[in-house]
């Protein structure tokens, strides 16, 4: 599958660990977290047991302990293939210098977990098309290996089995569609053409729609054949779903993203209400009705008149109205650090990428060493949707 990157999570103070992951961590490879999804398990399970039957038309001589033993195998082989396959997404990502943070191992395939998007058209390129080249090296040397040993043998069964699953892998991923890698490899080239990454981001999903929608029809087709398996359907009909979710998420993501130009901090930047610390939250509240200013939002200063907090309106809003006379500001605001301002001349994706680094819910917005005013993670959230 396609290389993702993690989305803005602005709900979490700078410096605090991120959340932990839904799976097993299974070790690191060249440095990089590698995690497996439980649900993975299960579906191994089902493939060991479904796929034993088939193990017998092709080996009759093993036993049902052997059968077993070949499926098991089977699974973990193909598993380590998506392994390689994300770690050469990985190895090229790392090349052009884009951070990797993890990588994630799930049912129908795995992604890259990248921090940043692609630099430039050329690497966003690259480092999709790895991937299916990775898998269809895979494929070619269990091929290679297959014409080597014995025919009927155990091993070379599984070269075979290997051969095909690869480079059915390796077309599959490059077909011209996000989520698939192929579809960011769409999105390289719209990109180029266009000038825009956002372009490519919303026509590469528009191609995975089609290309699930496609999927979809080949699974009805396959059903009305009166087959009597079933999995086949089965299979399209779920990588159909995928597709279609991961193209749709796609396709969203690039309509906001190409609303970055509209972000304008100075415009954005909310009026600033000033009070002492230890001011009680009815006096402020008080002061802010005074103001007459829309929106404003409330600072801390020290007897110097130095910005030292914001006060979190959501928290402050919790305090009962009759508890706010005797509660100081100070005990529903944050402190001022280097990440918790932006300078108002950061625009579009800067501004993106400074909030990532520092997640927080409010920002001072800073020009010249003055402060313009605050900007709130949901003003910009509203601007973008």
């Amino acid at each position: 599958m396609a290389p993702e990157t993690e989305p803005v999570r602005p709900g979490r103070e700078a410096g605090t660990p991120a959340p932990p992951r839904p799976g097993l961590r299974l070790g690191r490879v060249l440095g990089v977290p590698v995690y497996l999804r439980y649900s993975w398990l299960f579906f191994a399970a089902v493939v060991v047991f479904l796929y034993a039957g088939v193990v017998d038309t092709m080996l009759p001589r093993l036993t049902s302990t052997g059968r077993y033993a070949f499926s098991i195998g089977f699974v973990l082989c193909l598993l380590l293939s998506v392994l390689l396959h994300e770690i050469g997404h990985a190895l090229v990502a790392r090349h052009y210098g884009i951070r990797v943070r993890a990588i994630m191992l799930e049912v129908l395939g795995g992604y890259t977990e990248m921090e940043q998007d692609s630099p430039h058209p050329r690497a966003d390129l690259f480092v999709s098309v790895i991937g299916p080249l990775v898998s269809g090296v895979l494929g070619g040397l269990s091929l290679v290996a297959y014409l080597a040993l014995p025919r009927g043998d155990v091993l070379s069964q599984l070269a075979f089995q290997l051969a095909w699953s690869n480079l059915v892998v390796a077309v599959f991923n490059a077909l011209p569609g996000l989520p698939l890698d192929g579809g960011r490899a769409v999105r390289a080239i719209v990109w180029r053409l266009t000038g825009n990454r956002h372009t490519g981001t919303t026509v590469a999903g528009w191609a995975g729609r089609v290309l699930a929608a496609a999927l979809l029809v080949a699974g009805v087709a396959f059903t009305w054949t009166g087959i009597r398996s079933l999995a086949t359907p089965f299979l399209l009909f779920l990588l159909a779903i995928t597709i279609w979710q991961g193209a749709t998420l796609a396709i969203m993501q690039g309509r906001v993203l190409s609303r970055l130009p509209r972000i304008n901090l100075r415009q954005l930047a909310r009026p600033i209400v000033a009070v002492p610390t230890g001011t009680p939250l009815a006096e402020a509240a008080r002061r802010v009705a005074e103001s007459g200013l829309p929106g404003p939002a409330v600072a801390i200063t020290d007897s110097a008149g130095r910005v030292l907090a914001l006060v979190h309106e959501e928290s402050a809003a919790a305090v009962p109205p009759e508890r706010r006379p005797w509660v100081p500001v100070d005990s529903v605001a944050r402190g001022i650090d280097a990440g918790r301002t932006l300078s108002a001349d950061l625009t579009g994706e800067d501004v993106i990428r400074a909030i990532r680094e520092h997640p927080a819910p409010s920002y001072l917005v800073i020009a010249d060493a003055q402060i313009v005013g605050v900007v709130r993670v949901a003003d910009l959230d509203r601007v973008l949707r």
